[in-house]
C-alpha cells in the first residue's frame, strides 16, 4: 500500500492557498544535505521501491535533436555545432511512487528529461519540470519538507510537521497551491529550474535556464477534469499521440540579467528575459525494450561539458544523488 500523507490531501491545497496570501515566520536553518541523505529523505516520504527515488512513474521515447544556429553564439558545446543527434526522452510524474495515478495531486509537477547522444560520447543530459520554479531554494529545505510528510497524516495533531514547515516557507505553500496538470505530456511547457553557465568560443559567458516549449501548444486541466481523468490518462494519451506522428519541443535558453539569482531555483526569472533558441527535440517512437531502457537510463544533468557548467549548487547535488538512486533499481 502506498503511503498517504499531506502531499496527497486536499487539505494541503487549502492550507497552501491560505498561507500564500500572507507573511509567515522564518524556519530554523536546515542541516547540510548530501546526495545519500537526499535519496534517503525521498525514501522517507515515498517509501523504497527499488525504482527511481522521485519521478518514479514515467514513459520513454526515442527521437532526434536538431541544433539551432543561434546556440553557437552562446556556447562552444559540440552538440550545437554539428547536425542531427539521437536522443532518449522521458516524461514522468513527480512523486516517488511507481503506481501513482496520473490524476493524483502528487503527479505534478510532471518531468521531462532528455539524453542527447553526443557523437564524441560526452552525452548531454537535461532535466526539466512542468513548473517555472522549485518548491524551495535549497535541497536542505526540501529534505526537511520531505521528512515532515510521513508525520503529517490525517491523524496527526495540528499544526503537524508539514503545516509548520509551510507556515515558515510561504513560497513552498504558494508552489503547492499553484501546480497545474497538463492534458498531455506533449502540451506542457517544461522549465530547467537550475541555472547553468554558457561560455562561447570567444570566452564570453552568460547564465541561462532552459525552457522546452511544445509545438502542440499548452493545455492544462481544470481540477474537475483532473479528477475525472483516468489513472493512466497521460501515459495512454502520449502513446497514442506518438503513434500518430512526431511530438516536438523547441529548446530555449533564458538569459539572466544583472540581479537574477543563479543559485536559487525557487525564484523564477522575469518573462522579460531574452530567449535564445538552442534547437528542437522530435520524439518519434518508444524504445524497442522499454523496461530495460527505464532501468538503465541515468541522467547526469550537472555534468560539465565544454562551454557548459553548473551554476546552481543544486545541480551538483543532483549529479551525486542520481547514481545512488540508479544503483538501487538495478
Amino acid at each position: 500500500m502506498r503511503p498517504r500523507h499531506l502531499l496527497h490531501t486536499p487539505a494541503l491545497f487549502a492550507l497552501a492557498a491560505s498561507l500564500a496570501a500572507g507573511p509567515a515566520a522564518l524556519a530554523a536553518d536546515a542541516p547540510r544535505e548530501t546526495p545519500a541523505s537526499m535519496v534517503a529523505a525521498l525514501h522517507t516520504a515515498f517509501g523504497e521501491h527499488h525504482a527511481r527515488a522521485v519521478h518514479t512513474k514515467g514513459v520513454m521515447f526515442e527521437g532526434t535533436f536538431t541544433p539551432d544556429r543561434g546556440a553557437a553564439a552562446l556556447t562552444r558545446e559540440p552538440i550545437f555545432a554539428g547536425g542531427e543527434l539521437p536522443i532518449l526522452a522521458r516524461f514522468s510524474l513527480f512523486a516517488g511512487l511507481p503506481d501513482l495515478p496520473d490524476n493524483d495531486v502528487a503527479a505534478s509537477p510532471a518531468g521531462f528529461g532528455v539524453k542527447i547522444k553526443a557523437a564524441d560520447g560526452d552525452d548531454f543530459d537535461i532535466e526539466a519540470n512542468q513548473h517555472r520554479d522549485f518548491i524551495t531554494a535549497t535541497f536542505d529545505e526540501f529534505a526537511v519538507f520531505l521528512r515532515a510528510l510521513p508525520a503529517s497524516g490525517p491523524d496527526a495533531p495540528h499544526p503537524n510537521a508539514a503545516e509548520t514547515f509551510l507556515a515558515a516557507h510561504p513560497h513552498a505553500a504558494q508552489f503547492l497551491a499553484s501546480r497545474t496538470y497538463p492534458a498531455s505530456f506533449a502540451q506542457a511547457t517544461y522549465f530547467g529550474i537550475n541555472a547553468v553557465k554558457f561560455t562561447n568560443v570567444r570566452g564570453q559567458s552568460v547564465f541561462v535556464r532552459y525552457r522546452f516549449v511544445p509545438r502542440a501548444g499548452e493545455r492544462y486541466l481544470t481540477d474537475a477534469e483532473r479528477k475525472a481523468a483516468g489513472g493512466a490518462y497521460l501515459h495512454d494519451e502520449i502513446a497514442r499521440r506518438v503513434a500518430q506522428g512526431p511530438v516536438t519541443f523547441d529548446w530555449y535558453a533564458q538569459i539572466a540579467e544583472a540581479g537574477d539569482r543563479v543559485d536559487d531555483p525557487s525564484v523564477a526569472w522575469p518573462d522579460s528575459r531574452r530567449l535564445v533558441k538552442l534547437g528542437t527535440f522530435t520524439l518519434t517512437r518508444p524504445p524497442a525494450d522499454p523496461e530495460t531502457a527505464q532501468r538503465t537510463l541515468l541522467f547526469l544533468p550537472g555534468q560539465p561539458h565544454p562551454g557548459v557548467e553548473a551554476a546552481d549548487p543544486m545541480l551538483v547535488l543532483r549529479n551525486g544523488a542520481y547514481p545512488i538512486s540508479f544503483r538501487e533499481r538495478q
